[in-house]
């Protein structure tokens, strides 16, 4: 159980960041109308709110560098809590910015998962 945890919160980190990196309208697969995301402080619920936050974000492209995934299953059946680790590299910039970010997968009927919490902050040192 355990292990299929770990596999499946690593699947959808190099899943999530991909396409965040690369085709961020493409986000919204992962998201439902239930769905909550909060970004900085900011709560936005909903798949067309989440997914317009992430692409009115002032920089278009950027780099996910993930340092840690931890997955554990959460008390909804079949969910897992991931929680990530990482920096963000922005286009013209020379620093890159530390991050954490936190899933919330819920199972579908389909036998994929959707985010139904997601938890995004900047680690300023």
């Amino acid at each position: 159980m355990e292990e299929q945890v770990e596999m499946v919160g690593k699947a959808f980190v190099d899943h999530y960041y991909h396409l965040f990196d690369n085709d961020r309208p493409s986000l919204a697969l992962l998201y439902q109308p239930t769905s909550m995301l909060t970004f900085e402080g900011q709560k936005i619920q909903g798949t067309d709110n989440i997914i317009a936050k992430l692409v009115q974000l002032p920089f278009q492209q950027c780099h996910h560098v993930i340092s840690t995934i931890d997955s554990q299953p959460s008390s909804f059946a079949g969910g897992i809590l991931v929680f990530v680790s990482g920096t963000l590299q922005l286009q013209g910039e020379d620093h890159p910015l530390r991050f954490s970010q936190m899933f919330h997968l819920i199972p579908t009927v389909e036998g994929s998962f959707f985010v139904l919490n997601d938890i995004f902050r900047l680690n300023y040192a």
